[in-house]
């Protein structure tokens, strides 16, 4: 099922409201299978994401938006509505973001590790340099709407 008809099949069941629109579709890092299996149970209610690596006509996640979250075979699983969207320096996210992230110990020493290795490859990628004392962080908080 692609994320649209996914979108689509929670209106027509009531639970998002007619109107409302998908801002996107996407996976959570490299581990989607691990990461979206969290966001179904409840446990990472939190996301995060580099606000340099954005496209300059990528819009930045909205207040209220909804997502709907991929597996990592791409295919639907969930969809979650954003509660906050916040920009922060990286070295400013809090343990309670890290908490609210869900992975691994929930601890922002374990947060931060995951993270310097996640956005120093992804930075690369894109043929920047990942700086901790420099970089913006796009902090999503989120609730789950529609499980599969």
């Amino acid at each position: 099922m692609t994320p649209a008809a996914f979108f689509q099949q929670a209106k027509d069941e009531g639970v998002i409201p007619l109107g409302a629109q998908l801002q996107s579709s996407f996976q959570f890092g490299v581990v989607a299978d691990e990461l979206a299996q969290l966001v179904l149970k409840g446990v990472k209610t939190a996301t995060a994401s580099a606000y340099d690596l954005y496209e300059a006509e990528e819009p930045l996640p909205a207040f209220g938006a909804y997502d709907v979250i991929l597996d990592g075979q791409n295919q639907p699983v969930g969809i979650i509505q954003n509660d906050a969207v916040t920009i922060e320096q990286y070295l400013d996210v809090n343990a309670q973001h890290a908490y609210e992230e869900g992975e691994g110990d929930r601890s922002l020493a374990y947060w931060r590790q995951v993270h310097h290795d996640f956005f120093t490859a992804a930075y690369h990628e894109e043929g920047k340099v990942f700086r901790e004392n420099q970089a913006q962080i796009v902090l999503e908080k989120f609730h789950l709407v529609y499980p599969q």
